[in-house]
């Protein structure tokens, strides 16, 4: 055949349009296939977004419930809460400080040791913010909205946690870390309140993040160089500024990070730690010597040296050497499963085995040196909670997944679902009796309620002891007209004209309260369960701000038809048992009587 012949010509151009149509088909169903992988990834993306965004508000939600519910603060947090409102309402001066820092509480009141300004000035400074929004309108809202900061902060470190399970044991673990630890009551209660520990938490939080990530993966890039530095110098800062036992934490996990990783010491471990204790005492260094007006001052080192070195700790009581692991650890998780079952199952299990070792060798030295000390609270090991839950979420995640594959894990899978739906309804039982546990807060509102008339007048109050320690904060003193005083001196209080300076007393023993007085209001507290009450007065009582607030009108009715079901069952069914909870006057309110009308005869 020619290739002039016309056949030839025709064939060559069919199979250059076969060929043509071919590549085209190619590119198309490539184009296609990375359009519909975009879709997917896309869709990936928007499920995995949906997923965070719901995680971080259950948890910020759970802790919203907690404050809300009990809004009020004890002695405990009370050093960062009225200097967190020191600096809200009169600001950090510039010039004439030392008259405008006489305002302070904390000049009135200071306390055993010193207090860093530290957490307070921050926590100030992001509720300022929040001003235009007009959450800062009332200044006992500004209470709430303080403590709502300071929890979301938590919350956030938290979900940081959860984000490192996800990379470390995978989604399933980090969504049952995130249910394992919204079911604890201590951390989720605590989040929002302003004890010093809970403005370290934080940020301890945050570095078990970073380890856990350095832990789980390669060891040798340079992100994990990072993660390991940003880690070590966050708990240096921590306890340099927040809280000293945090040393205990530092060099336990400095010291597996040599053995197990073989970090350099002088590239990553010397260079994070000069670093965040260079900035960290320059920090509170400058701060707090502004504040207290005594140069220089680092106050957790005078802390640590009057309750550590001098011993002074142990005036607040001593526990038994096995009071963390026995008594603080359990309550803490709460979820007896997750230690009984979840967390050895992690530890023997060989594909989680070495990043849980590594998550908890530290934390566990940390409370075995810490146990020594013989002044133990809950508090002081808080930090290492996220660290057992989320070992304990590896455990969980583990059975989760091979719930279908044998009788044995199917039945703890229904034992974990239960055991975690039972710690919710304990943390939910408790949030109600911590409710009942603030009646100087309580006190106080009712007394601006009976006298809100008199709001613009001139009055003086005196707040007794209790009532500072259950509630009363500078936040719950709105009235700009009336003064408060919390005068403590045993001598002042028997002088009777002391006394009468006062319009209204909040005290918990009228009877010491010299002079003529007349009650007003009492307030009651928690004073422990029943089991078969004797009157039929509220099983479930509430407290007075539940009643109050708005929806207060939705609680009472639940709580009514909760009571005539228990009524009814404890007649018809249970004999008279049933659990309630027992109230007991706590706090009055009394107003001075007015002198005797004389009548003049003529």
């Amino acid at each position: 055949m020619s290739l002039a012949d016309p056949r030839y010509i025709w064939r060559a151009l069919e199979l250059r349009a076969a060929r043509q149509q071919d590549s085209n088909n190619k590119k198309m169903d490539k184009y296609i296939g990375n359009r519909i992988g975009m879709l997917r990834r896309s869709n990936n993306l928007t499920d995995h977004l949906a997923e965070d965004v719901a995680t971080y508000l259950l948890l910020w939600g759970v802790m919203l419930l907690h404050l809300f519910v009990s809004p009020y603060t004890k002695v405990e947090e009370s050093f960062n809460m009225q200097a967190t409102h020191d600096i809200l309402i009169y600001g950090v001066p510039l010039t004439n400080s030392s008259s405008v820092l006489a305002e302070y509480d904390h000049v009135s009141f200071p306390g055993s040791v010193p207090r860093t300004f530290v957490g307070s000035l921050l926590l100030a400074g992001v509720t300022t913010l929040l001003g235009p929004l007009g959450l800062l309108e009332r200044i006992d809202t500004a209470q709430l909205v303080a403590r709502g900061v300071l929890g979301t902060a938590n919350m956030a470190a938290i979900y940081h946690v959860k984000k490192a399970i996800d990379t470390a044991f995978g989604k399933t673990a980090g969504r049952w870390y995130v249910l394992l630890q919204a079911s604890q009551f201590h951390v989720m209660y605590y989040a929002s309140r302003t004890l010093p520990n809970m403005f370290a938490f934080p940020i301890t939080t945050v570095a078990l993040a970073n380890f856990i990530l350095v832990k789980s993966v390669t060891s040798k890039s340079p992100r994990s160089a990072r993660r390991r530095r940003l880690a070590l110098y966050l708990l240096t800062v921590a306890g340099i500024i927040f809280r000293s036992e945090i040393a205990i934490l530092l060099a336990a996990e400095t010291l597996l990070l040599l053995v197990r990783q073989r970090v350099s010491l002088t590239k990553e471990i010397i260079p994070a730690g000069l670093a965040g204790a260079a900035i960290s005492l320059a920090t509170t260094v400058s701060i707090d010597s502004f504040f207290w007006q005594q140069s220089p001052l680092w106050p957790e080192w005078v802390g640590f040296y009057y309750n550590t070195v001098l011993g002074k700790s142990s005036d607040w009581g001593t526990s038994p050497v096995h009071f963390y692991i026995v008594d603080a650890l359990p309550r803490l998780l709460l979820n007896p499963i997750t230690y009984v079952v979840c967390m050895p199952l992690a530890l023997a299990t060989k594909a989680t085995q070495q990043t849980s070792q590594d998550i908890l060798i530290p934390h566990g030295v940390f409370i075995l040196l810490y146990s020594f000390l013989p002044h133990k609270e809950w508090r002081f090991v808080v930090y290492s909670v996220p660290a057992f839950t989320a070992v304990a979420s590896a455990g969980a995640a583990w059975i989760w997944t091979r719930r279908t594959k044998s009788l044995v894990y199917g039945l703890l899978s229904i034992a974990l679902v239960l055991s975690t739906m039972a710690s919710f309804v304990t943390t939910m039982g408790l949030l109600y009796i911590s409710s009942l546990n603030y009646p100087g807060g309580e006190a106080l509102h009712a007394l601006h309620s009976v006298a809100s008339a008199e709001r613009n007048i001139p009055k003086r109050v005196y707040l007794d002891n209790l009532a500072c320690q259950t509630g009363v904060t500078r936040f719950q003193q709105i009235n700009a007209a009336w003064l408060y005083d919390k005068t403590e001196d045993e001598e002042i209080l028997l002088d009777p004209t002391f006394w009468q300076q006062f319009d209204y007393v909040l005290a918990e023993h009228p009877e010491r309260v010299i002079g003529s007085w007349q009650p007003v209001d009492t307030i009651e507290g928690f004073a422990g369960l029943k089991i078969k009450p004797q009157q039929e007065g509220d099983l479930l009582p509430l407290a007075r701000h539940l009643r109050t607030n708005v929806s207060g009108s939705v609680l009472a009715k639940l709580q009514e038809l909760y009571s005539d079901l228990a009524h009814t069952l404890r007649k018809r069914v249970t004999r008279g048992y049933w659990p309630a909870v027992k109230t007991a006057p706590r706090l009055h309110v009394l107003k001075k009587e007015p002198p005797p009308v004389v009548q003049e005869f003529t």
